[in-house]
């Protein structure tokens, strides 16, 4: 089995990456609805952050539009669900707690992106 190679500062052993369309659109909806920080720069992925992670984000052209499947972790669920909504998304599941101890919902964004949005219960020993 090879070893992974030390990733570039910032970055993780796999990072998420989308294909879209609407670049900028897709980071607005990112920033909207999950506090995302990154810039959008003409001609290049766009790195933004989610809380401790990083997701870049592509316009379609050289790449063709690939979606992406993300599993993000909030303090609010349902206000996160709700401002989903607001911002052009679709429902694929309401809020509903899950056997393994998430609260979790499901959007797809408008440019067909997947987020499961989810909180952690704590556990109590």
């Amino acid at each position: 089995m090879a070893a992974a190679s030390t990733p570039p500062t910032g970055y993780r052993s796999v990072t998420p990456r989308m294909v879209v369309d609407d670049h900028a659109g897709a980071v607005a909806f990112l920033r909207t609805v999950f506090g995302a920080v990154g810039e959008v720069e003409p001609n290049r992925p766009t790195e933004v952050r989610i809380g401790d992670s990083l997701v870049m984000v592509s316009e379609s052209g050289e790449r063709e539009v690939f979606p992406a499947f993300l599993y993000i972790y909030v303090d609010d669920v349902a206000a996160t669900y709700q401002r989903a909504l607001s911002a052009g998304a679709s429902s694929l599941e309401a809020p509903v707690d899950t056997p393994y101890g998430d609260l979790r919902a499901m959007v797809r964004d408008p440019f067909g992106n997947v987020h499961q949005i989810a909180y952690r219960y704590p556990t109590t020993a």
